[in-house]
């Protein structure tokens, strides 16, 4: 992955050298199973705990052979000498290499938990702190009724936690390890040691195997990733939305020497939500070719591997980033809540048309009579918005011109439903259901 799509931490996991740490712990945890087995004698043991491996060696090995592997191998088989007869003793490259993966995706996925509790909880402040903010909700894009900015932040955080529900699934699907020999029937190794191994690792024991962990697994993980990404992208987007000029309700942070523009000193531009939802879609790429690895030949093939090279660390990488930058975004984030005013009564009232069509029906109108009626009023209202916002309740002095509107509903009480109370009457109610 890029470095400036990397965190430290997460570069750390996928790290050369830490994946060949983990393959060296794995080979001398097979060890210690074969010595409890009495295969290799306690002396010689003590001797393989010295092993090391040279990666300078590695290299070399592997100009000749074309297998990292085997390369790894004979580099530590060389520093022990005879001892080093013991080390990989009937175990096939994807025991430890599937192993090993399953350790990094576990440490790789503390890493994506507590950066998504992390969101959660910054998400959760935000919706609390404006739960009552009132703007106006729009569908298709264009004004629809008042709502407050604080249900729909809550409604993020409904979907968050779903995330981390799929992502706490997915990590029990995946990190799991497999010490079973070439083909996976323990011919070569008894399960007791690949019991011993999982547990000493933290891992779970795969119930059986291939040769190779099956990569369901995988695409599981992976295709939650690429979910969480787009609800990442769902909410980025929705703050570009707002940050628009001619919304201007909402804005990510924009530090004091930031520029966001070679040419135009007046830009701000919401860059941080844009770069979420471009990385999104490079998530869900990974995401299809993690469903492509599924289906490999017989027992194992190897055209899973070089894939996986690039979408694992990369997709965990890149979610990892994705987090705490929109993190970054909703600690930061500026709302103008007289903006969200402005905006909510630029149409001259239309955002009550439903509230008043309800009291026609609760007056005795047929419904698509009283539809018709404020309709009409409506189209007149929206005739007017080619000038600008329109001032005042526009709607409501036209209803009362009607006299078809007239017997029904006086002015007072047309007046009376343009009270925006009415709109948010539940959302404590929806705030307890999410438990905010």
């Amino acid at each position: 992955m890029l470095e400036r799509y990397s965190l430290p931490e997460m570069a750390a996991i996928w790290s050369a050298t830490h994946k060949s740490n983990t393959w060296l712990q794995i080979e001398l945890l097979v060890c210690e199973g074969w010595a409890h087995q009495g295969v290799i004698p306690q002396d010689v043991l003590e001797k393989i705990r010295t092993a090391r491996y040279n990666v300078q060696r590695m290299q070399e090995i592997e100009q000749e052979t074309h297998h990292e592997f085997i390369s790894f191998l004979r580099s530590i088989q060389e520093q022990l000498g005879q001892e080093g007869r013991f080390i990989h003793l009937g175990l096939t490259s994807s025991d430890v290499l599937d192993t090993g993966l399953a350790v990094q995706l576990k440490e790789a996925g503390m890493l994506l938990s507590q950066s998504l509790a992390d969101l959660i909880e910054t998400v959760v402040q935000a919706a609390v702190r404006y739960k009552y903010t009132l703007m106006v909700g729009r569908t298709h894009g264009i004004h629809a009724e008042p709502m407050t900015f604080g249900l729909k932040l809550a409604l993020w955080v409904d979907e968050l936690r779903r995330g981390q529900q799929r992502l706490a699934a997915a990590l029990e699907q995946v990190t799991i390890g497999k010490i079973s020999g070439a083909i996976g029937t323990h011919a070569t190794i008894p399960p007791q040691i690949e019991e011993f191994v999982c547990e000493q690792l933290g891992l779970g024991v795969a119930p059986v195997s291939s040769q190779i962990v099956q990569r369901d697994r995988h695409a599981y993980f992976i295709t939650t990733l690429a979910l969480i990404g787009s609800s990442l992208e769902k909410m980025a987007q929705e703050i570009r939305h707002l940050q628009r000029t001619e919304v201007s309700e909402v804005f990510e942070p924009f530090g004091p020497e930031q520029q966001g523009s070679s040419a135009m000193p007046h830009k701000r531009n919401p860059e941080l939500c844009e770069r979420i939802c471009g990385l999104a879609r490079v998530l869900r790429g990974f995401a299809v070719t993690s469903l492509e690895n599924v289906a490999l030949w017989h027992e194992r093939d190897i055209s899973h591997s070089s894939a996986e090279r690039i979408i694992i660390p990369d997709a965990s990488t890149l979610l990892h980033y994705m987090l705490h930058l929109f993190n970054q975004v909703m600690s930061g984030l500026q709302v103008d809540a007289e903006r969200m005013q402005t905006n909510l009564h630029m149409t001259g009232g239309l955002i009550f048309s439903q509230r008043i069509l309800l009291a026609l029906i609760e007056k005795g109108v047929d419904r698509q009579e009283a539809y018709k009626l404020v309709q009409r009023n409506a189209q007149k209202v929206w005739s007017m918005s080619s000038n600008g916002p329109i001032e005042g309740e526009a709607l409501i002095e036209a209803l009362c011109s009607d006299n078809d509107i007239a017997q029904y509903l006086s002015c007072s009480e047309l007046a009376e439903l343009t009270n925006t109370d009415y709109y948010v009457k539940y959302i404590d109610t929806a705030f307890a259901r999410v438990g905010l």
